[in-house]
């Protein structure tokens, strides 16, 4: 007679990943028992620089947790848990953390000075993983044939979505994936010791 398998156990994989897809959920599920008055107060960033309000500075970063409904949220986030666990294997989860932080105060700014709407949601650093995600097998001096077919069919679209009257931040996209692109040349080189 063998050994009788155990149970499964959970493992908590990447922990960056899955501590960000917590928080989101929890910001979400607070944001609908307060009647939506805690997303458009820390959650969500706003056109113009607001240089004297402390919130402002936190809003720049804070706003890619925030998330206009579950279906929004959901959207972002079966993105982000497919593609961010093999993307923190690789890079490392310190500085996957400073790729996120990186992108989402990049896309916060540019929206500050650019739009006249305000901005929330994980769909940036969502694209910024598409796009790294074509790196994860790259050699120096190689440009990846998956990162020109991604840019070509993700971001191409979404410039020219960026055209229609929708309540989609295309911006947010398209400069999510200039980020990952650029991280991806630079082999996520933003410290940490993990190397492809």
């Amino acid at each position: 007679m063998g050994k009788s398998k155990l149970p499964l156990k959970p493992s908590w994989n990447s922990p960056v990943i899955l501590s960000f897809a917590l928080a989101a959920c929890v910001i979400m599920a607070a944001d609908n028992l307060s009647h939506g008055r805690i997303t458009p107060t820390l959650f969500a960033t706003y056109p113009g620089f607001h240089w004297a309000s402390p919130l402002f500075y936190l809003r720049l970063v804070t706003h890619a947790l925030g998330h206009k409904n579950w279906a929004h949220l959901t959207a972002n986030f079966s993105v982000i848990l497919l593609i961010g666990p093999l993307i923190e294997e690789k890079y490392g989860s310190a500085r996957l953390i400073k790729m996120m932080l990186i992108t989402a105060l990049v896309t916060g700014l540019l929206n500050a000075a650019f739009f006249s709407t305000g901005l929330l949601g994980a769909s940036g650093l969502a694209f910024m993983m598409i796009l790294l995600s074509s790196f994860t097998n790259h050699r120096d001096g190689e440009l990846p044939l998956t990162f020109v077919l991604v840019v070509l069919l993700f971001l191409a679209k979404e410039v020219a979505n960026a055209f229609a009257q929708d309540d989609v931040s295309q911006f947010a996209h398209i400069i999510g994936g200039v980020c990952g692109g650029a991280f991806g040349f630079l082999r996520g080189g933003l410290g940490g010791k993990k190397s492809g």
